[in-house]
């Protein structure tokens, strides 16, 4: 296979694992968390079932991260032909290199919000303390929002590097 079809076959699979993870995200958030209002009034069994929904989503979530983070470094060192001095140099560079800053930055903020936050709203909710979840949850809502929001950032400077390629 020629370096174009590795390319093809590795942007397919980045792609496609950004499918996963974005939509998912999405899924969830305008599909699953609202649903589970209508599934149940009773506030630790809805936490419970989205608790589920999310921890094994989580599996995905890793798994397509790593994926995403492999191809991406691949993908990333092809975009600018090995010379890592064009992501200052150039204006794709620079889209590129600001990219790669923010899914950092995501993939800390997703993780942090996560694992803290998860852990602690499903004790809180087994404990039904749902004053104190309530307000847990308006802060882990916030930090997940700005997560999709930075996805969807992601995703929008993966277009714009199509349209600057470095020299």
């Amino acid at each position: 296979m020629n370096i174009i079809g590795i390319l093809l076959a590795v942007l397919i699979i980045h792609v496609f694992a950004a499918m996963i993870f974005i939509g998912g995200s999405l899924f969830i958030w305008f599909i699953v968390w609202p649903a589970s209002y209508k599934a149940t009034s009773d506030e630790s069994e809805r936490t419970k079932i989205v608790g589920v929904i999310g921890r094994y989503f989580g599996w995905w979530t890793d798994a397509t991260v790593a994926i995403l983070l492999v191809t991406g470094a691949y993908l990333g060192y092809e975009y600018v032909g090995g010379n890592l001095s064009l992501l200052t140099t150039t204006l794709g560079g620079q889209i590129l290199l600001i990219k790669v800053i923010i899914v950092w930055i995501t993939i800390v903020l997703m993780y942090a919000n996560n694992i803290y936050h998860g852990k602690l709203i499903m004790r809180l909710a087994e404990e039904k303390k749902y004053d104190e979840m309530k307000r847990i949850r308006k802060i882990t809502h916030t930090a997940s929002f700005i997560t999709l929001g930075l996805l969807l950032v992601i995703m929008g400077l993966a277009v714009a590097l199509q349209f600057f390629m470095p020299a």
